[in-house]
């Protein structure tokens, strides 16, 4: 490379980051600022009526897994937060199995129907997005409650003999979870499916491959780019979940998001809730490395 080409690529460097000077610079402010803060916060102590103390303290930190005896002072775990972790982990990982068993048929029938209708099958599968996701949750309470539209239903054709109890169960948050989180599925899992060759299912067939064989060893490994993808953008936003555990769990089935805002408002401790939501944050961030490890190995970057 001569030197001129050298000074233009530089002169095109420079100018590509004066360009992007004001995203940049709004992102620090607005994302990269009050992570900051929350991430100073989990370290400082809690204030008598909320905010903090500016006194050092790891306590947050270490009220994440244990808790304070209030007669001895000593250490045990903290056997509510361990409930509601691990009740947050397992919604969020049965919402993201479900709606991809759920998603990856519906994907499936949409790519192979002709361009023609496809518009109207995804037109259809997005409808949701357009309605507020409180007034969407709002809408499965009314379906599931005791006298909802499900239990009429059911008891209408014999087939129950008393109501449901769905309502405020871990239940019927994995069911408003799933309904709300099922289409950021079957999206990523349609444009995957999309670009896929059939005439690799004729291939298998011809050579006595099953069924099962043929989707297990042909149609998964091609989709798997979009699988992963969509199992990214389902289970970390289950896993932040406030709105539908709070509606349909009725406060008693919290997750991590509840939690959070638990200690923020009623439990007066800022430092424990900073010291969730940079956990949560970790936790999406270590989610999100593990899928750019398989996007890049799929891409055959290593």
């Amino acid at each position: 490379m001569s030197e001129a080409e050298a000074r233009r690529d530089a002169a095109e460097v420079r100018r590509s980051w004066l360009l992007s000077t004001p995203a940049l610079v709004l992102l620090a402010v607005g994302a990269i600022g009050p992570l900051f803060i929350m991430l100073v916060y989990s370290f400082l102590t809690p204030g008598k009526y909320g905010n903090v103390e500016w006194i050092f303290s790891l306590d947050a930190w270490r009220g994440i897994l244990f808790t304070r005896d209030i007669f001895d002072e000593t250490l045990k775990l903290a056997d509510a937060h361990l409930t509601i972790f691990w009740r947050s982990v397992k919604l969020s990982f049965l919402t993201t199995v479900f709606t991809f068993i759920v998603g990856f048929p519906t994907a499936w029938f949409i790519a192979t129907r002709s361009p023609r209708w496809r518009g109207m099958w995804l037109f259809l599968i997005t409808i949701p997005f357009w309605t507020n996701l409180l007034i969407r949750t709002f809408a499965i309470n009314q379906i599931i409650r005791t006298e909802g539209l499900l239990n009429t239903v059911l008891l209408k054709l014999g087939i129950i003999a008393s109501p449901l109890n769905l309502l405020y169960t871990d239940t019927a948050v994995f069911i408003g979870m799933t309904y709300v989180y099922l289409p950021l599925m079957v999206l990523p899992l349609y444009a995957a499916i999309d670009r896929f060759d059939t005439r690799l299912l004729e291939a298998g067939y011809d050579l006595y491959a099953s069924r099962l064989a043929v989707l297990r060893r042909i149609v998964f490994p091609i989709v798997k780019p979009g699988i992963i993808a969509g199992s990214i953008l389902v289970f970390i936003p289950s896993l932040g979940a406030y709105v539908t555990p709070r509606i349909l769990g009725g406060g008693r089935n919290m997750m991590i998001g509840n939690f959070i805002e638990l200690q923020f408002g009623q439990g007066r401790n800022w430092p424990l809730g900073a010291s969730l939501s940079v956990m949560l944050l970790i936790i999406v961030t270590a989610a999100l490395l593990i899928y750019v490890k398989f996007a890049n190995r799929e891409g055959g970057h290593g």
